[in-house]
């Protein structure tokens, strides 16, 4: 390589002598970046959504490769966020290709210290009994002669992360249980 092409390929050479002063297009690039792809390039498409981590709601851009989740980036278009994510949500990927992501649901017994996989046929009979027997041992009828028809043994406490029609049904389906203890962590 002679010392012309060597002072040529310099990337402050071709920021001062090129079109490029301020070395955020080709001067900055090395033959090595030139040849590289964005590793979005071979998604089939893009989903929209929302990071599931707080109640900012940061938008994302999720692309998907063959029916599989291959990246998730801050979505430019979204009012909230700008095309920028924390930490937290940039680290959003894992929660659906992470090697510690569960797929079966564990359950520990009672004074239990090893957890045991169960279908999830069996966990939600299992939750809907233990729901149907917590109200119908907590049920109050009356108190001091009023009909309260209610129970204090269920209660809910919503994450941020739930939009106004996910609260709208949590609050619909805890009060046909009877609950009254209904919160959501937004209010709180």
């Amino acid at each position: 390589m002679g010392v012309r092409t060597w002072i040529d390929s310099w990337p402050v050479y071709r920021q001062l002598k090129g079109v490029d002063p301020l070395g955020r297009g080709a001067a900055a690039k090395s033959r090595d970046s030139g040849r590289l792809a964005p590793r979005v390039q071979t998604a089939d498409r893009v989903v929209k959504s929302v990071c599931p981590y707080c109640a900012v709601g940061c938008g994302q851009n999720v692309y998907v490769e063959d029916g599989r989740v291959t990246q998730i980036e801050g979505d430019p278009d979204s009012p909230v966020s700008r095309g920028r994510l924390c930490p937290k949500g940039s680290a959003s990927l894992q929660l659906t290709t992470g090697g510690a992501r569960e797929h079966q649901v564990l359950y520990r017994r009672p004074h239990g210290t090893e957890w045991e996989r169960l279908d999830l046929a069996t966990a939600m009979d299992m939750i809907a009994d233990r729901v149907i027997r917590t109200r119908r041992d907590g049920w109050q009828w009356d108190a001091g002669g009023l009909r309260t028809r209610r129970t204090l043994g269920i209660a809910s406490l919503g994450g941020a992360t739930l939009d106004n029609e996910e609260n709208y049904l949590i609050k619909k389906l805890f009060t046909a249980l009877g609950a009254v203890q209904i919160e959501n962590q937004a209010r709180v």
